[in-house]
């Protein structure tokens, strides 16, 4: 129990420490002076980080497990949370956003290894809780921005508080996070077929990738399509995203229960249509009242894709000696990365071209899209099972 809740713990740092930071970027970018434009440039340091830091944090975490892994990512995303707040310029802010990209995404997959080795310690399916741990402490690290803001503390300052608070709170888990260093042994036990060329994990890359993309559109765009689409006011239409962001925490919670009752599969792809169904009342109905209820029925039904397939990841890497799927979890990280930074250029292209209704019925289309995925996928397996024992 001790493991979990740490785990739990961790995942909740590292939605903080997302939180934290995002609130604070037009205080940021007013301390570097930069234009929109440059601004959003040097945003995309923090995604190109995480996609550098995964695949890294998988073989690291292989070799030295992933308690050392957890630590050693935390006090990088730390060291550079705080110096995203003292960045003076425009190019050091962009390397301060890949450090800490790269020290969270490292973080990421860490964590979700060691979420997987509490599951198959209690048999239990508990990755959704864990990624509902890590909804919750997004939403206290963005709460604790917003009063740092309102009480005009600097970025520097808060960040720096913030990046203290983690490292106080991994000192106090630490030791509790499954993940020892593994024997050396086991490197000749390892899956010998390398995780590009299996399509199971493809799939289940693509899993991700696609709930990335919906998540990312409804973070970023949500709040134009309710101004555009349906007349509310900005303040109101940052409800949108809170209420997506609500659901999927809260449904989170109850996904361990849903994936017990009626198997990974079906959770997928019955939450993956509510996104779908969801995504769409957001787009086309016009009374503002039906977006709020779309964007709520997507948060919920997209809760259980990425913990899903990442946990299913970790399944399909398993050794005999009950260690493995790090590089396979880290190989599916990697691809839902590049989701979230290709995802937003892609919808606003779209929205660009013809409106963000249209944009965001593309989003439902690429939601459903989960469905065809996890069926695939399973088959997928089941015919690795069949010639693996052949």
């Amino acid at each position: 129990m001790r493991d979990r809740t740490a785990v739990f713990a961790v995942f909740a740092l590292n939605g903080a420490a997302l939180g934290s930071w995002a609130p604070r970027t037009p205080a940021i970018a007013a301390h570097v002076h930069a234009e929109p434009g440059v601004f959003g440039l040097a945003l995309l340091g923090a995604s190109v980080g995480m996609l550098c830091g995964a695949p890294i944090s998988g073989r690291l975490t292989e070799r030295y497990g992933a308690r050392a892994a957890v630590a050693g990512s935390t006090l990088v995303a730390a060291a550079a949370l705080a110096l995203v707040g003292f960045a003076p310029s425009v190019v050091l802010l962009a390397g301060a956003l890949f450090v800490l990209g790269a020290g969270v995404g490292a973080l990421d997959v860490a964590m979700n290894i060691a979420g997987v080795a509490v599951e198959r310690r209690t048999g239990k399916a508990v990755m959704p809780t864990l990624h509902a741990g890590f909804s919750f402490g997004a939403l206290a690290g963005s709460l604790l921005a917003g009063l740092a803001a309102g009480h005009d503390w600097s970025p520097a300052r808060h960040l720096s508080v913030a990046a203290a608070g983690a490292v106080v709170v991994l000192a106090v888990v630490l030791k509790a996070v499954p993940g020892d260093r593994p024997p050396r042994e086991t490197k000749a036990t390892a899956p010998a077929k390398a995780a590009i060329r299996r399509p199971a994990l493809w799939l289940l890359a693509s899993i991700a990738l696609c709930s990335a993309i919906a998540e990312g559109a409804s973070s970023d765009w949500s709040a134009l399509l309710m101004v555009t689409a349906h007349g509310v006011g900005q303040g109101a239409a940052a409800l949108a995203y809170s209420g997506f962001s609500l659901a999927m925490a809260l449904a989170r919670l109850g996904g361990a229960w849903s994936q017990e009752r009626f198997g990974a599969t079906r959770s997928l792809a019955a939450g993956a249509g509510v996104a779908a169904l969801g995504l769409v009342c957001a787009a086309v109905f016009t009374p503002a009242a039906f977006a709020y209820v779309g964007f709520a029925l997507a948060g919920a039904g997209l809760a259980a894709a990425f913990p899903l397939a990442l946990s299913l990841a970790g399944s399909a890497g398993k050794r005999a000696d009950g260690g493995g799927g790090e590089r396979e979890l880290a190989f599916v990280s990697t691809v839902a990365y590049s989701g979230f930074l290709a995802g937003p250029p892609l919808i606003g292209g779209i929205a660009q071209a013809t409106s963000f209704s249209v944009s965001f019925l593309v989003v439902a289309l690429i939601a459903a899209l989960i469905v065809p995925a996890a069926l695939a996928a399973v088959r997928a397996r089941r015919h690795e099972e069949v010639t693996a024992s052949a």
